[in-house]
């Protein structure tokens, strides 16, 4: 009950690390420990070996907003698939996903791409809903892509290994993309003009110019799998690259911009912090009291079937997704579901990517998914338009939910037993 007070304060607007620190205050209170002990507990997470990561992935994206690494993307994936039918809304996808998954942030793609995005849509004769649906969607589709923090936060709050949900994670992710991209695709032939054939020679120019950013990926990535360096390393590479090409390669970004995009990135990181730290100390709490355990024993009175369990899982996660932000939702209900779960056999590394395209697709859905009422303010359209448009490509999205769910061998096929 007090849990479900803490999540609707949260809803509501009080600041998260308030809710959370006064939750656990007040059970600690209740079970007569001594309230220091909330402050050591609380100071954990500085000895968490992957908490850097954090910040300096965050930075990269901050920095690769700010530059033109956007404009080049988009016209790269135009290059490349404007000859086939539906190929602009393919690029669209594919562009949102690879920014979402080097922002981290769902909200940050719709408007740093929204404006470019939707217009090239209306011009190359697309449907307002169509297009409109696809940019609100695909605005957090990257999500379950390295080096997306929520990958890194779930992994901290699950103490799971962070390279093991990147891994488990490409799959999935594919799968998402691959399957709204057919939708595109078949959109196309059915309602789009014939699209002008390839050119090879502008595809290689715009594979030049968005070399840079391109290659990002398979350097950190490739980096943290062949095991030449660890996660919190390949952090402060891909924060070095991208300021060495963002502001000596590309001179998109000036030196006098850093202050202001590192306050902005800290205030979003610090925030992040101050809710980690809250949580561990209730998750603490929650432990020794071993709150988990008689869940559990309440649930299996009453379910049997790890079927019918991932079925309410599911639901629960998708009204958590869109009440909650991401990052509120992994620290609240990653500690009480990960003991459940795994009691019924769900691997944490299956569950973290369940739990991601849950909220993956929970921030898209009505009435209260965040990225529709982003959405509504970027493109100034009534909510209820964004609503409709966003059912077909959320109905095609629940289905990969169900394969994510049903066969575990999409996220644990690269992992080793």
């Amino acid at each position: 009950m007090i849990s479900f007070v803490t999540a609707l304060l949260a809803a509501l607007g009080l600041p998260l690390f308030i809710a959370i620190s006064a939750l656990a205050m007040f059970s600690f209170y209740v079970a007569e420990i001594d309230l220091t002990v909330l402050s050591i507990e609380m100071y954990r997470i500085a000895e968490t070996p992957t908490l850097t990561a954090i910040p300096l992935f965050a930075f990269a994206g901050f920095i690769l907003a700010e530059s033109k690494a956007a404009n080049r993307l988009v016209a790269c994936s135009k290059a490349l698939l404007g000859w086939l039918p539906g190929g602009l809304g393919i690029m669209a996808l594919v562009v949102c996903a690879l920014f979402t998954s080097l922002t981290g942030a769902s909200g940050m793609t719709i408007v740093a791409l929204g404006g470019l995005l939707y217009p090239a849509l209306q011009k190359a004769h697309y449907d307002e809903r169509f297009s409109l649906g696809l940019l609100t969607t695909s605005g957090s589709l990257g999500l379950l892509f390295p080096p997306s923090l929520p990958l890194i936060i779930y992994g901290i709050v699950a103490q799971t290994p962070i390279d093991d949900l990147f891994i488990a994670g490409i799959l999935p992710g594919l799968l998402l993309v691959c399957s709204l991209s057919l939708y595109a695709y078949i959109y196309g032939r059915r309602h789009l003009p014939p699209t002008p054939p390839a050119d090879s020679g502008q595809a290689l120019a715009r594979l030049r110019e968005s070399f840079w950013e391109l290659i990002l990926p398979f350097i950190v990535l490739g980096g943290i799998f062949s095991g030449i360096i660890a996660l919190s390393e390949a952090a402060v590479l891909c924060a070095t690259y991208v300021l060495i090409v963002e502001m000596c390669i590309k001179r998109e970004v000036a030196l006098g911009d850093l202050p202001r995009i590192i306050r902005e990135c800290m205030v979003l990181v610090g925030g992040i912090f101050i809710i980690l730290a809250a949580a561990m100390a209730y998750t603490s709490f929650l432990i020794d009291a071993q709150i988990p355990n008689r869940l559990l024993d309440t649930i299996a009175e009453h379910i049997e079937s790890k079927l019918l369990f991932l079925i309410l899982l599911n639901v629960f996660l998708l009204v958590v997704g869109c009440t909650l932000d991401m990052f509120s939702a992994l620290i609240l209900v990653v500690p009480l579901v990960l003991p459940i779960a795994q009691a019924y056999e769900v691997h944490p590394v299956h569950l973290g990517i369940i739990f991601l395209t849950n909220l993956e697709i929970g921030y898209s859905t009505p009435p209260v998914g965040l990225n529709l009422f982003i959405a509504s303010m970027r493109f100034n359209k009534p909510i209820l338009t964004l609503y409709i448009a966003s059912l077909p490509y959320l109905a095609i999205m629940l289905i990969c939910l169900i394969l994510v769910t049903y066969l575990p061998s999409l996220s644990l096929f690269f992992i080793t037993p």
